[in-house]
């Protein structure tokens, strides 16, 4: 899943993104205001971490112009300040959360989980194709028992997969979820990490990771699938 983390502290914003980076999240990072409006526009994130305190347009703005364009985009506040109005104007403004900094990293990675879940429909914790399962919440996925050996990025590809399955997934929409604004889409990535995941979900079993050729991919039972491969 895609992030973008708008906080102008060099030092926490550093933290932060590694810390989510860590934690499987693609994180596009904004120190100002209007930078954050700008990337909020161009790129479709699943949740916005954004800081209240910001240079040029502070983030009760940010917040009020995302929500003015119609961007539906799950919000988490940051802050340091705790007054109870300011809770309140950050979530009139359109924020859908509030963090009170210091915060503790696993708080803050909780609450992300908990936004992802909500949007566009309330998503389960677990989700399950076939004999798959995808832990969301312990990142972790394991087919016909056997757990499988990802790394964080093979997990978050075939999180996004899972979470959409039944769906062919194009190789944009995968850049734009998956992947940062680091990624450069003249690489073959995509296919490499597709073909490993696919190795580890797939072996020794019916495929579940099905390629429409000039199209995508698609996670789905067998029986789901038009023949593909």
């Amino acid at each position: 899943m895609r992030l973008l983390l708008v906080e102008d502290d060099a030092r926490l914003a550093d933290l932060l993104v590694r810390s989510l980076r860590e934690g499987g999240y693609a994180v596009d990072h904004a120190t100002d205001g209007d930078a954050a409006v700008v990337q909020a526009a161009v790129n479709p994130y699943d949740v916005i971490v954004l800081d209240i305190q910001l240079p040029k347009r502070n983030g009760l703005e940010v917040c009020a112009e995302i929500r003015k364009r119609g961007s539906r985009v799950p919000i988490l506040m940051l802050t340091a300040r705790d007054a109870v109005r300011d809770r309140v104007a950050g979530l009139d403004a359109g924020a859908d959360d509030y963090l009170t900094k210091p915060f503790d990293l696993a708080e803050l990675e909780a609450r992300v989980r908990a936004l992802l879940r909500r949007m566009p429909e309330l998503s389960p914790s677990r989700l399950t194709v076939g004999d798959l399962t995808v832990d969301v919440a312990a990142q972790r996925a394991e087919r016909g028992g056997r757990t499988l050996a990802l790394t964080t990025k093979e997990y978050v590809l075939l999180e996004y997969l899972a979470r959409h399955a039944g769906r062919v997934i194009g190789r944009a929409e995968l850049v734009e979820h998956v992947w940062d604004e680091n990624h450069d889409p003249f690489t073959n990535a995509i296919e490499v990490y597709i073909n490993r995941v696919r190795k580890k979900v797939d072996q020794g079993r019916a495929p579940l990771i099905h390629t429409r050729r000039g199209a995508g991919y698609m996670l789905a039972e067998a029986d789901n699938a038009e023949p593909s491969r």
